[in-house]
């Protein structure tokens, strides 16, 4: 059982079997049942679960993950095929951006114009917050190219953090679920996606499946103008977050 399982992430992990929908050399669907992720990390199995992801992500697939707020699907970056994917498989409006998603605070620095403390970073990150700032030359242009910004993620999951450090740029990521429908918990909440994914991780339920405020995502929060922020979107942790960015940072709202 244990070889066989083995050798299905040693194949989810090769480069050949590549996403849907990209044309020659890109890829085919590959699951058709999640890969189970043990709550408790057992050394060799989360090993070969990033392993497995990765491979995916490099071969241009697609590949839902577990967060600290909800089900995500994520793809390179810099892969402008795979961000293209991830449009078609939510039926993203294409004015919508994505975030990218890292493995720590110090890779921020690669693809971001960074104006406030790293102190600041580190009190918001890894955390269930999305920070907005100027974006760098080292971003793939074709991810978000209507604007000068782009929203920075690092979960505080071990799974996708380990992920984004396994991968040689940044994640490109968003919610597991079709434009305009609820976020999801659990990878049953969105098996309509499956056949569309390269490989699914499947971390178990993400907090209160019977709570819309365990729906609600990070918050996003604007930070590129020098002194100020502005709340794009309240979700989770907007109490928190607007602390730490008054009382301790003296920043005060765009608005005011």
């Amino acid at each position: 059982m244990r070889s066989g399982r083995r050798a299905a992430l040693a194949g989810l992990a090769r480069a050949g079997d590549r996403a849907p929908g990209a044309g020659p050399g890109r890829a085919r669907s590959v699951p058709s049942v999640p890969l189970l992720l043990p709550a408790r990390p057992d050394p060799r199995g989360w090993r070969e679960a990033v392993a497995a992801a990765a491979g995916a992500l490099q071969a241009g697939g697609l590949v839902a993950v577990p967060t600290d707020t909800v089900y995500g699907v994520a793809c390179l970056a810099q892969d402008s095929g795979a961000v293209r994917s991830i449009y078609s498989l939510k039926g993203r409006n294409g004015r919508k951006p994505l975030a990218i998603c890292l493995g720590d605070v110090d890779g921020l620095y690669r693809y971001c114009r960074v104006e406030v403390p790293e102190e600041l970073l580190r009190d918001l990150l890894p955390g269930p917050v999305t920070l907005v700032l100027k974006r760098s030359e080292e971003l793939n242009k074709d991810l978000n190219p209507f604007t000068p910004l782009v929203g920075v993620r690092i979960p505080n999951h071990p799974f996708i953090r380990e992920l984004a450090r396994a991968c040689p740029g940044p994640l490109a990521l968003t919610s597991a679920n079709i434009s305009s429908r609820a976020s999801t918990l659990t990878v049953s909440e969105f098996q309509d996606l499956w056949p569309q994914l390269s490989l699914i991780i499947d971390g178990g339920p993400i907090g209160d499946v019977q709570s819309p405020e365990c729906r609600l995502g990070s918050t996003v929060v604007d930070l590129s103008v020098s002194g100020k922020f502005t709340i794009i979107r309240p979700g989770c942790a907007l109490a928190s977050t607007v602390e730490i960015l008054r009382q301790k940072y003296g920043l005060v709202p765009a608005s005011s």
